[in-house]
Parts: C-alpha cells; structure tokens; sequence
C-alpha cells in the first residue's frame, strides 16, 4: 500500500492502467437515431409561442446595425419594412423566405467516409468552441495557444466518438486576432481529415476560409457542395450586427453552411421566463437563416440554440441546468415545424474542474439534445468554466460519455438473436448464463465500455493507486496524442495551403485586439 501513497508510483499506475484499456473501436462518421424525440409541448402551446416570435417581429423588429445596408435593401425588397436600422417583419414573411433552405445536407470532409449528415434523424458531435483558456491538471489554467489549438484537432481526430473537428476549439492568444484565423483552419486541415468550422469574426476572414477549403476540395466541388460551416451568434437581444450578417452572407454566396445561434442569458438577453426567450431567440434565429437564404436561396443552414440562465444572486451565468435543458425541447420541436436542422445544447457547465458537478451540468445538458433531437451537437467535448476554459481532461471524459451516446441513441435491437431462444434452451431455471454459447457469440458488442471509467472492485481499485476519474482522463489525452498520427494529406495541397497562409499573412499588419 505505501508505493499507492508515492506520487512517482501512482502516475506510473495510471499510465500502465491507460494503456491496457486503450483499444482500438470502430464507429461510424456520424450516428443515425433509432429512438424517438421527445416533444415536450402540445400544438397550442407550440402555436403561442410562434405567435409571440411573429409578434416581435412583427410589432418590435429587429435592428440591423454595423452598415450591411445592401442586406437592409434585400430585407425592403423581400416586403419587410424599413425604418433607418430597423426592420419589422409582416407575419410569415421569413418563414416564406426560409421555404429554401434545405432540410438535411452533406457537409463533406477530407476524407470521404468522414463526411456528415446533417438534419433528419442524424446526430454530430462536435467540441466546444471559442474558449479564450485551457486548462489540464499539470499547468492550471491559462490562456490557449497555436499548440493547445492543435492539441484539441488532434484528440477530436483520434476519439471514435466525435464526428467534427469543430472551429475555434480554444483562442490561440500567442497569434494577431487578424492573422490567427488562417493558423485554426489549417490546423484542421492538416491535422484532421474530419469536416469543420471555419471564422466567422470578420467576412475578409470567413472568406479567407472558404478560399482554403477550396484549395482542398476545388473550386466547382465546393461550389456544389457544402464543405465548410461558420457558426454565427447574434447579438441578442434582437440585434443582427454587420460583424455577423457579412459573414453569413460570405459563406452563403459561396454555398456553404451557417448555423445561427442566439446566445441566451436568461434575465439578461432575453426576459427571465424560459417561454418568453424561447420566443425571443426563435425570431432572431428564422431571421438569421433567412439571410443565408435571401443570399443565395438553397444555401444550407442549421437552426442553431444556445439557452442559459443566470444566478439572480450574483448575476453569473449557469450552464447546465434544467430550466434551459427543457428550452432545448421546445426549440427542438420549433426547428422541426420550420423543417430546418439544428443545432441546440451540449456539454455545458459552470464548473472550474473536471468534477462531479461538471459531468452531472454535462449530462443534463447533453440529453436535452439528444431528446431534443439536435442534427449538429457543437460543445460536445471539453466545456469547462462557463466556456471560458478548454479542458483536456474533460475534453475526454466528454468524447467518453458521447460514446455512450452512440449505444443510447441505437435504441433496443429486437431479432431472433437478441431474443435470445438458444440461451434459454441451454441454460434453463437456476443456471447461469455467462459460458453459453449465445453470451460468447455476443459478449463483445453486448455492452458499451467505456475507457475512463473504473468498474473494478474497491479492492483493485485501491491496489491501482486509487486513481480519480480526473487523473486517468489526464493519462488518457497524453497517451492520445503521443500515439497520434496525422492524416495523410497531398504534399502540392499542404504547399499550395501554406503559401495562401504566408500571402494572406504579409498583407496586413499584426493586430492584437
């Protein structure tokens, strides 16, 4: 028992532990559902709250600020009507617009069999996104860089259960804001092959993007086709601001995907009852699709939601409670009546560290969207600290729990051999059924397991070195990327990207803020 007590030891176990439960798992690009949403509200409850969003549309409107007045001309020509900045909606007139968008799309990847589905009864699991610090057991907590930014591209492209490199996995603080958007897209490019998010902070910068995304995948391939997104928040509330629409019209023209997205504090943003920013945030989100479409009608778009609450104490946001964790039901079933995909909830929490607060926050909000029914899970995997943190540790410990969500959203398989006749007639009463023929034919694939977690005895455990969950994530994410291996990628590309990025780069001055 002493050597359990000496540190040297203990990380010396729990690398040993590590590398006997790593193994390799095949799992699919992107999951298919086989279980139900749950609708949490009945028609004229739904019906209200459609109301509600049409009237402020209709009576309110929403202001157009930052000088996108050629959006401001296709909203007058569209019937929408104009006063300076502000644009008021006659009913139905966005949903008349939004009759374009696409149901369900492909966003392809870099490698093929990686492409996604998104929309219908499809589920993609992202990272979080936008976090300014990361954070792992060894060096705290601390501002995010190039490496930390290329560290989360790799861990997303080595776990089974993520299906999306994602975007802005943490910020890289040790490059310019005007040039760092060049370094995160190319980092997806190169140490990824999966589908991702490209910026979206300024239209030169989602166009910059989009130019890479065409070095790759071809200018009439991706004129045909999806293969990047920008996620695009608005400024609730009721603001669309020329920072966000020029970018979604950026990707738009070029047929590309946008998800729109209020970011919703309750009793800050939005009114502090969960209907009234439900209806809030379902106007400023049809009105955001519907730019994409008055750009260029057809272009794919993701009915995106991000519900919180607050403390009324402190005035702090909180993440990972019920109340917003039923919004996402009721946002799910409002994205489903417009026939749009969508994006709503994920791995959210307050929490500072990779606890048991920060997985139960994560949990509840997780499956709010999986009933909920959401196509695009962004912050699947390593939400800490409000967002303003990316943790590694609980960047896997995530991605672990998204692997149980590829078993729970499977559904129940009923056929002859799960019935399992066979078993009976050879066990029969008061025998066991762990060495029949069926439990061997089946033992393999009969149950998730996971690879973070411990399910030995006290015993066993306690001869381990008593390690915490926190402690073998971080043994896991270390082993991860030392086994890492890039994709491959064409050589000509890999130059012909990085001469875009050296160019793009020498045209501007560095900016730090």
């Amino acid at each position: 028992m002493e050597a359990s007590q000496n540190p040297s030891a203990r990380k010396k176990r729990t690398r040993r532990r590590a590398g006997r439960v790593r193994k390799a798992v095949a799992a699919p690009a992107y999951i298919t559902r086989k279980i139900p949403v749950h609708d949490l509200l009945a028609p004229e409850s739904l019906e209200q709250i459609e109301q509600a969003a049409d009237d402020i549309l209709e009576k309110i409107g929403i202001d157009f600020r930052g000088g996108d007045t050629d959006l401001i001309e296709m909203w007058r020509r569209a019937g929408a009507e104009i006063a300076g900045e502000r644009v008021r909606f006659p009913k139905g007139l966005v949903r008349e617009v939004l009759k374009t968008a696409p149901r369900q799309f492909t966003q392809h990847a870099r490698n093929r069999a990686k492409s996604v589905e998104i929309g219908g009864d499809n589920v993609v699991f992202a990272p979080a996104y936008g976090s300014p610090f990361v954070m792992d057991l060894d060096k705290g907590r601390r501002y995010g860089t190039i490496e930390d930014f290329e560290n989360f591209v790799k861990l997303a492209y080595a776990s089974p259960w993520i299906h999306h490199s994602g975007g802005t996995v943490c910020e890289p603080t040790d490059l310019p804001v005007n040039k760092r958007h060049l370094d995160m897209v190319y980092a997806h490019l190169k140490y990824s092959d999966m589908a991702f998010l490209g910026s979206i902070t300024e239209e030169s910068r989602a166009e910059d993007s989009i130019s890479m995304a065409r070095i790759v995948f071809g200018e009439e391939f991706t004129d045909n086709n999806c293969v990047i997104m920008g996620n695009v928040n608005v400024n609730s509330p009721l603001v669309w601001d020329a920072s966000a629409t020029k970018p979604i019209r950026a990707y738009a023209r070029a047929n590309q995907g946008t998800v729109i997205v209020p970011f919703i504090l309750g009793g800050a943003m939005a009114p502090i009852t969960t209907a009234g920013a439900i209806a809030q945030s379902h106007a400023e989100t049809m009105v955001g699709c519907a730019i994409s479409q008055l750009e260029r009608p057809g272009a794919p778009v993701v009915y995106g939601n991000f519900m919180s609450s607050m403390s009324l104490k402190t005035g702090s946001p909180t993440f990972g409670t019920p109340e917003p964790a039923l919004g996402s039901l009721v946002i799910g079933q409002l994205a489903r009546r417009l026939g749009l995909p969508l994006r709503c909830s994920g791995a959210f929490t307050t929490s500072k560290l990779p606890d048991a607060q920060s997985m139960m926050e994560s949990v509840t909000s997780m499956q709010a969207s999986i009933n909920c029914g959401a196509n695009f899970v962004l912050h699947a995997a390593g939400f800490l600290d409000g967002l303003l943190s990316m943790s590694y540790e609980k960047f896997v410990m995530d991605a672990d729990y998204c692997g149980s969500l590829h078993t729970y959203l499977a559904g129940i398989e009923v056929n002859e051999n799960t019935l399992a006749a066979s078993a009976f007639d050879e066990v029969g009463p008061g025998e066991h059924f762990l060495g029949c023929a069926h439990t061997l034919a089946n033992y393999e694939t009969a149950y998730w397991e996971s690879s973070i977690s411990d399910i030995n005895n006290w015993e066993q455990w306690s001869d381990n070195g008593s390690i915490d969950t926190a402690s073998r994530a971080n043994a896991h994410w270390k082993q991860t990327l030392r086994e890492y291996t890039a994709p491959d990628l064409d050589e000509a590309i890999d130059e012909e990207l990085q001469e875009f990025v050296s160019k793009t780069k020498a045209s501007m001055k560095d900016a730090w803020h």
